[in-house]
């Protein structure tokens, strides 16, 4: 048990149950960093896209996270608003080095945020694919996406590699420190 860890259960917070939505247009990575908060030995390197949607349950930063990892795909995003009420946050998967399809995502983002289902839950949004020599950095993925505009809710950007797992902790414990406030 980590010192987060340690420091969580004594405020008594620690077990505490929350659904986070996993969500992004497809091939961002969204699959590839649920694996990589998984423990070492439960990890896949063996990572397909998903269809429709999957649920995986994990423990990190004291809390459960029961994890809906939603398709990108676009006859797929449809499914994501079924899950907006239920969820204490979003984690936004962007690919950092797909510029064309930026807009694409600001507009699935700027719609799922209008959402009356969605309440004001805590986002992080993972700028995932970091290490690819034409990948975005962070401020100007923000920038792209508009971040700079919303107001009526916490948000987070991180830099991550899904692959090595670089930025995923990182991520994660600012969002367990969100969702860890009664």
């Amino acid at each position: 048990m980590g010192f987060f860890d340690k420091f969580l259960a004594l405020l008594g917070i620690s077990g505490r149950k929350v659904n986070v939505l996993v969500v992004g247009l497809d091939n961002s990575g969204k699959t590839t960093i649920i694996e990589r908060l998984k423990p070492r030995p439960k990890q896949s390197s063996d990572v397909v896209p998903t269809v429709g949607f999957t649920v995986e349950e994990l423990q990190k930063g004291g809390l459960t996270f029961t994890v809906f990892d939603m398709s990108g795909a676009g006859r797929y995003r449809t499914l994501w608003e079924q899950y907006y009420r239920e969820a204490d946050a979003v984690i936004f998967v962007v690919d950092s080095a797909d510029k064309l399809r930026m807009v694409v995502a600001r507009d699935e983002m700027e719609h799922m945020l209008r959402h009356p289902n969605l309440r004001k839950v805590p986002v992080l949004y993972f700028a995932n694919k970091k290490d690819l020599p034409v990948a975005m950095p962070p401020v100007e993925i923000a920038q792209a996406l508009g971040l700079e505009d919303i107001k009526d809710r916490p948000w987070q950007i991180v830099p991550s590699n899904g692959l090595t797992g670089e930025g995923v902790d990182q991520g994660v414990e600012w969002l367990s420190e969100r969702l860890g406030k009664p």
